[in-house]
């Protein structure tokens, strides 16, 4: 199967340069949430001193992890990478990572914010939390507009049956 596949001849994607057009509150609202997790990283209450040594080294692991999975994705991603929902027609990723599950930035993201609450504070955790179900509600809306842009977009998800998370989501 090639890396990437063409846009279909009936794509709906419009003027590119629109941002409203493409997903603007998306967009916002995810890094709102992303500069929150961050901030609250800074905010009390920490860990319990017995449980925040463990929680460090696996949160550490865990967005190193994931930060390098989704740098992966994105490298693999090349011109049709982009914060908006609607997708670029600069083509459809298909291996590498997006072998594993359909959206892996997204996969990475989350391990990377989850493990740097683990290491921070348990404020960061719950805004963590809730950037991760902005980005599968997310994933909702780009699936649809995927679909409607690359005709095998279908088979696809066939394949590749886990959204961001294998054997959750």
């Amino acid at each position: 199967m090639s890396a990437l596949a063409t846009p279909s001849s009936s794509s709906s994607v419009e003027d590119p340069g629109s941002a409203r057009g493409r997903g603007l509150g998306w967009v916002v609202t995810q890094f709102v949430l992303i500069a929150a997790v961050i901030l609250a990283g800074f905010v009390p209450p920490d860990w319990p001193d017995s449980v925040q040594d463990v929680l460090a080294a696996i949160g550490t692991v865990l967005a190193v992890a994931g930060g390098a999975f989704a740098v992966w994705a994105a490298r693999r991603l090349g011109r049709s990478l982009t914060p908006f929902p609607k997708p670029l027609p600069a083509g459809l990723a298909t291996t590498g990572p997006f072998a594993v599950v359909r959206h892996p930035i997204y996969t990475g993201g989350i391990a990377f914010f989850v493990g740097y609450a683990l290491w921070a504070t348990i404020p960061a955790l719950v805004l963590a939390v809730a950037l991760a179900v902005l980005w599968a509600g997310k994933v909702l809306v780009e699936e649809r507009l995927l679909r409607e842009t690359y005709l095998g977009y279908g088979d696809y998800v066939r394949r590749v049956r886990w959204r961001i998370v294998p054997f959750l989501y």
